[in-house]
């Protein structure tokens, strides 16, 4: 047809849409293969050659677009880890420019756990300066109710100087840092004497190995190189995070105590100055209470106390918590906690001369019975059979188990410290000789 009908396969306007329009006009199903390699190609008349060039180019085309995809996505995540990166590195760089240098420690709260474990090495750096070479530095807790300044009322005796590195509420953890930090050399003391409660192994239901207070007394003096040994010693997940988390990023676990400053930074530093000027001469001088425990009973079948009249809050909550708690299952996990941090210190002064010697504190106003006692071993005695640890005598102190030479259920009072003082001083000379 002359003018290009759709019916006339002879005209030059022979569309290749010919076979999609018939079909569709016809109401029928079309399906065809346009495969440059197949024999329905719709154009039978045309060279091949450049419809494979097409289809290919066109198989290049989307290839290379998902390529370029693939590696702008890449682009973005490097940048994004090189972004996240980078802010660790300065967080960290800020971090340590603030607390792993003078510059925050300076400033700490002193009535804080690492406030406090601060003024203690410094007020024992400073008595070492003063004192010569015969000294007994003390390690513990609150319960090693002892003063130096009554020890030392008997130095012409003894021939030893007295001194207390032990914080309130510290642990095994805090002990080997503090004594890392007080002697280096290994050659300051003539004697380390630790107190503990027991010489035998009782779990109780505190768990010390996963107690995190380490942490924060220990905050300033934890090493870089400290983070992963210090976090791992801790038995479960969370506190060994916590303890990986805060070694490595001070501010983190110095956060409470950064905003208490920055709300008033100037009262900090006037409260820092007059802790600094009077820390050593308030502790040393220091004078404990004289109330008692008079008038305590116990019923150890049931679990419970008669308490004296008047008794405060503190009385009442250390004698439940320390005497009259119920025994707990027996898993080792104490055992394993002192032979391993009892164990660095031994094993830190290894033939250096320095003697380790434990001592058995007073147990209360009014011990616990063996029977109520779960004991499975001791891992102190086993670590005694080493050179150069010494045990002393486990029944030493149990003249001080009474009830008026307490002021609550773990603490001794005025008179009992009196006289632990003095029965500690002589016995140290007793175990270590001649001073030299």
């Amino acid at each position: 047809m002359a003018d290009g009908g759709i019916g006339d396969d002879e005209s030059a306007d022979h569309s290749p849409c010919l076979p999609i329009i018939l079909a569709v006009g016809h109401n029928e199903r079309f399906e065809h293969d346009y495969s440059p390699d197949s024999d329905q190609f719709p154009w039978p008349s045309m060279d091949r050659r450049p419809a494979r060039v097409l289809v290919g180019y066109a198989r290049s085309v989307a290839q290379s677009s998902s390529v370029t995809v693939r590696l702008q996505r890449a682009t973005a995540a490097g940048r994004a880890a090189s972004a996240l990166v980078m802010a660790m590195a300065a967080t960290f760089g800020l971090d340590a420019l603030l607390f792993r240098t003078p510059l925050y420690p300076s400033v700490i709260e002193p009535d804080s756990a690492a406030g406090q474990f601060e003024l203690t090495l410094m007020r024992e750096q400073r008595a070492q300066q003063e004192n010569g070479g015969n000294m007994v530095v003390t390690l513990g807790d609150s319960r090693m109710s002892y003063l130096p300044r009554l020890s030392n009322e008997l130095t012409q005796e003894t021939g030893y100087v007295f001194r207390n590195a032990g914080i309130p509420g510290s642990d095994l953890r805090t002990w080997y840092y503090m004594i890392r930090e007080l002697d280096p050399t290994r050659r300051r003391y003539r004697a380390i004497v630790i107190g503990v409660n027991d010489y035998d192994d009782e779990d109780t239901s505190d768990q010390p190995d996963d107690d995190l207070r380490s942490l924060h007394l220990c905050a300033v003096r934890l090493r870089l190189s400290d983070a992963l040994d210090f976090a791992w010693s801790f038995h479960s997940a969370l506190p060994r995070w916590t303890a990986f988390r805060g070694t490595l990023f001070k501010g983190v676990t110095l956060q409470q105590d950064v905003r208490a400053f920055l709300s008033n930074p100037r009262k900090r530093m006037e409260y820092v100055r007059l802790c600094r000027r009077g820390w050593p001469e308030w502790t040393y001088n220091y004078v404990e209470s004289d109330r008692s425990m008079v008038g305590l009973t116990i019923d150890w079948q049931k679990l419970t106390a008669v308490f004296p009249p008047g008794a405060d809050d503190n009385q009442w909550e250390s004698v439940t918590r320390f005497l009259l708690r119920r025994p707990a299952p027996q898993t080792g996990r104490l055992a394993a906690l002192r032979r391993e941090w009892f164990g660095r210190i031994i094993d830190r002064y290894r033939g250096m001369g320095t003697r380790i010697v434990f001592v058995r504190l007073p147990r209360g106003p009014i011990p616990r019975p063996d029977w109520l006692a779960r004991k499975t071993g001791s891992s102190i005695r086993q670590l005694a059979v080493r050179p150069d640890v010494m045990l002393d005598e486990e029944h030493a102190y149990e003249s001080l188990e009474r009830p008026e030479f307490f002021k609550d259920g773990m603490h001794m009072n005025r008179e009992g410290v009196k006289r632990f003082s003095a029965v500690l001083a002589r016995d140290m000379a007793r175990l270590l000789g001649p001073p030299r």
